[in-house]
């Protein structure tokens, strides 16, 4: 009994540690750089794309606000510590697979872009109430990843390539204690900023040297 219970923290570190590690290998590779020198023809306005940028960029700016807030309230500093907690809460991620190669796919990507803006919106949503303090950002984020998402939304339907219906959002978790949606409130906070820093150097790809 008591070799069991010893083995136990050693199992869980264990597999503690394989998982952060599939998780670092995973956001690397979502985030394979692309080569600006020869972005491909794509009929993207260039408005649309500069507006996406700055979208991008504000979102995430906020998303980084939220998590230092996260930090310095709560002294949950550390997503990668979070990572078992995020996985059994069932804490979904957003992948961008279609706009991370040289064969990007633009219809593709789009419709990536727009679902997982709108997982994100949908995980905002299910985080209210994670305290007054920070209601105000996490309200602020969750409208402008609507925006974000509506704008994509947009050009998809001029493009021609929006599906018949707008995708759903999915079942969100739902978080039964103050700590788990103070712990998801930093994992969806950090997996968004990696989302809007892959989106961000999609669409200045898409803009050319």
């Amino acid at each position: 009994m008591a070799r069991a219970a010893a083995q136990s923290p050693a199992r869980m570190m264990a597999l503690l540690l394989l998982l952060l590690k599939h998780s670092a290998l995973w956001r690397g590779h979502e985030a394979a750089p692309l080569d600006p020198a020869s972005p491909p023809s794509l009929p993207l306005p260039r408005s649309f794309v500069l507006k996406c940028l700055e979208q991008a960029r504000r979102a995430q700016a906020e998303a980084v606000a939220m998590q230092e807030k996260l930090c310095a309230m709560h002294k949950l500093c550390h997503p990668e510590e979070l990572a078992l907690l995020g996985h059994s809460l069932g804490i979904p991620w957003a992948h961008l697979r279609s706009c991370s190669s040289q064969d990007l796919q633009l219809a593709s990507c789009l419709r990536q872009l727009q679902a997982g803006l709108l997982l994100y919106q949908g995980l905002l949503q299910a985080l209210a109430g994670v305290s007054p303090e920070l209601s105000p950002t996490v309200d602020t984020l969750q409208l402008d990843v609507a925006d974000f998402a509506t704008t994509v939304w947009q050009q998809m339907e001029e493009l021609g390539v929006a599906p018949a219906t707008q995708p759903m959002q999915g079942i969100m978790p739902t978080f039964t204690s103050a700590f788990q949606r103070q712990a998801g409130g930093v994992l969806v906070a950090s997996h968004l900023q990696s989302f809007l820093e892959l989106a961000y150097r999609t669409l200045r790809y898409l803009t050319g040297p």
